[in-house]
C-alpha cells in the first residue's frame, strides 16, 4: 500500500497515476474517488454480466431471423454509461454507510469521508446526481427492463449492511453486480427465460469468487473491526472453495449457451476463460494482499473473454 501524505488528495488503494489526477481539477478528485473513476474495474464488473446477456440474446435473436446489430450496439453504450454512473452511486452510497467503518480500515482510511474532504450533504448530492444519469439510461429500455432494473435496487441498497449480519456479503453483492445478466436479454425480448435466469446464476458464483479474492487484502482489519467476509470465512479453505465456485460458474455459463443455441465459437471463448480462472486458482497466495488485487483485477479479462467468444458467434461476426 502506497504511503500517503495528509495532503496529498488520493487514497491509498488506487493508482496515483490515473487520468483522474492528470485531467481534472483537484477540486474533483474527491468525487471522482467516491464514484470509484480512477479504479475502473468496478464498472467493468459491472458491465461484463450485462455485455454476456445482450450478447447471447443477440445469438438467439440472429436465430429467430431478428437480429439488429445497430440495437445490439445501442444496447451496450447505453449499459457502459449506466454502468458507470451506477457504479458510482453504489460505492458513493456505500461510502456513506460504511463512513465510520473506513476509517477503521487502513486500505480505506483515505477516502474521501474519512478522510474529511467532502461532507456527507456534498456525497448525497452527489449520490443523486448519479442515481439520475442511471435513471436516464434505464427509461431508453422497454417497461419490463425499467421496472426490473427498479427492482434491481432492493438488492443494492442491501448489501453494504451485509458484512454486519452475515459471512456472505460477497453473496449479496453477487446478486446486484449481476444483475446485467438479465437485463441484455430483458432489453431484447421484454421478458426472462431459463438462459438468462442460468447465465445470471453462474455470474452470482463468480462475483463471489473474485470478491473472495479481493476481501482479502482486508481481512486482519475486518476481523479487528468485526467485519465478517467470505474470505474470513474461508480462510484456508479459499481455494478449495474457489475451485467450486468458478467450477460451478463455467458449468451454469455452459448451460446458458446451451439452451441458447450458441456456435461453438462462444464455447471456444468459455474454454480460454476457464482456463484463466484455473491459472488464477493455482496461483492465487491469500496472504499476499498485493497479488489478490491483482487477480481480483484479472476477473475483467476473463469476462472481457466470454463476452468476445459470445460476440464473435454472431453472424456479423
Amino acid at each position: 500500500m502506497m504511503s500517503l501524505s495528509p495532503d496529498s488528495g488520493r487514497v491509498a488503494d488506487a493508482p496515483s497515476d490515473n487520468w483522474v489526477y492528470r485531467v481534472l481539477p483537484r477540486g474533483l478528485w474527491p468525487y471522482a474517488q467516491l464514484a470509484r473513476w480512477d479504479r475502473p474495474i468496478g464498472w467493468q464488473l459491472l458491465l461484463l454480466p450485462c455485455a454476456w446477456s445482450a450478447a447471447l440474446a443477440g445469438n438467439v435473436a440472429a436465430a429467430a431471423g431478428s437480429f439488429d446489430a445497430g440495437r445490439l450496439a445501442l444496447h451496450l453504450v447505453l449499459f457502459f454509461i449506466g454502468s458507470v454512473a451506477m457504479r458510482g452511486a453504489g460505492c458513493t452510497y456505500n461510502d456513506l454507510v460504511d463512513h465510520k467503518i473506513d476509517d477503521k480500515v487502513a486500505r480505506t482510511r483515505s477516502r474521501p469521508l474519512p478522510s474529511g474532504r467532502v461532507s456527507r450533504t456534498q456525497a448525497r448530492l452527489f449520490l443523486l446526481a448519479q442515481a439520475l444519469v442511471g435513471l436516464a439510461v434505464l427509461l431508453q429500455f422497454n417497461r419490463f427492463t425499467v421496472v426490473l432494473g427498479i427492482v434491481s435496487l432492493v438488492v443494492v441498497a442491501i448489501y453494504p449492511f451485509a458484512k454486519r449480519f452475515t459471512d456472505w456479503p460477497q453473496f449479496f453483492l453477487g446478486l446486484a453486480f449481476s444483475w446485467g445478466a438479465l437485463m441484455g436479454w430483458a432489453g431484447e425480448f421484454g421478458a426472462l427465460s431459463a438462459p438468462a435466469l442460468a447465465l445470471y446464476a453462474g455470474a452470482v458464483l463468480w462475483t463471489i469468487g473474485y470478491d473472495t479474492i479481493y476481501a482479502h487484502q482486508d481481512k486482519e482489519d475486518d476481523a479487528l473491526i468485526g467485519v465478517r467476509s467470505t474470505a474470513r470465512l474461508f480462510g484456508e479453505n479459499t481455494v478449495a472453495w474457489l475451485v467450486g465456485l468458478y467450477g460451478l460458474t463455467v458449468a451454469l455459463l455452459a448451460v446458458s449457451f446451451w439452451l441458447s443455441g450458441v456456435g461453438i465459437v462462444a464455447y471456444v471463448g468459455l474454454a480460454l476463460a476457464a482456463a484463466a480462472l484455473v491459472w488464477q486458482i493455482a496461483t492465487l497466495d491469500i496472504d499476499d494482499g498485493a497479488q489478490c488485487l491483482k487477480l481480483f483485477k484479472f476477473n475483467g479479462v476473463v469476462g472481457l473473454i466470454v463476452f468476445l467468444g459470445l460476440l464473435a458467434a454472431l453472424p456479423f461476426a
